[in-house]
């Protein structure tokens, strides 16, 4: 066991310059979801007092078309702020690729946030599934920002099957217990050439 003699990290230092993802640079670097809000209108205010630039939706749990119910897009205007379709309660690649051609349909969106789960407990990722899933995809043209184990050799996979960004567990979900695997992730970031989201 250490001494408490281990050099303490530098403060993380605000960053400038444009976060970009697939070409289009962001001026936040939090992206906010669409679940757990009471309603449409406070998930407007709290994206609007966020900042946040991109909002994620759960494409299966959002209504994106039924005008004869409230509507995500009555509420956040998919011009002003990036909407990314997810596939938040997918289990298979297949349902998650289908979850994800709907919503281009629905919205014309290609910038999408694959997630292909485990299972529900604790919301582990599906790697095989998710690497299937994310060929499919960007094979079909869509730009993959990817939830992913903290595995680095299943990230490099992904990032050269087309992922436009790599989103790895730090944590588990729900846990309260912050990033817990620093060194996998220091090594995703180390050899990927897309942006690494946590």
């Amino acid at each position: 066991m250490g001494g408490g003699n281990a050099p303490v990290a530098a403060p993380l230092q605000r960053q400038d310059k444009p976060f970009v993802i697939a070409g289009r640079g962001f001026t936040s670097r939090l992206i906010i979801g669409t679940g757990k809000y009471k309603s449409y209108e406070e998930n407007a205010r709290a994206l609007e007092a966020s900042g946040a630039e991109i909002v994620t939706v759960a494409v299966r749990r959002v209504n994106l078309t039924d005008p004869s119910q409230p509507m995500l897009v009555d509420f956040i205007d998919p011009k002003k702020v990036v909407f990314l379709p997810n596939t938040a309660g997918c289990f298979t690649g297949e349902e998650a690729v289908r979850t994800l051609r709907l919503a281009r349909e629905a919205g014309g969106w290609s910038l999408v946030k694959l997630e292909v789960l485990g299972e529900k407990k604790l919301l582990y990722p599906d790697m095989i599934e998710t690497l299937r899933a994310t060929e499919m995809l960007a094979r079909d043209g869509f730009q993959v920002m990817v939830y992913c184990s903290d595995d680095p050799l299943m990230a490099k996979r992904l990032e050269d099957c087309g992922a436009v960004a790599i989103m790895p567990l730090a944590s588990p979900i729900g846990s309260g217990m912050g990033i817990t695997a620093t060194v996998n992730l220091r090594m995703i970031i180390a050899d990927s050439k897309v942006p690494v989201i946590v």
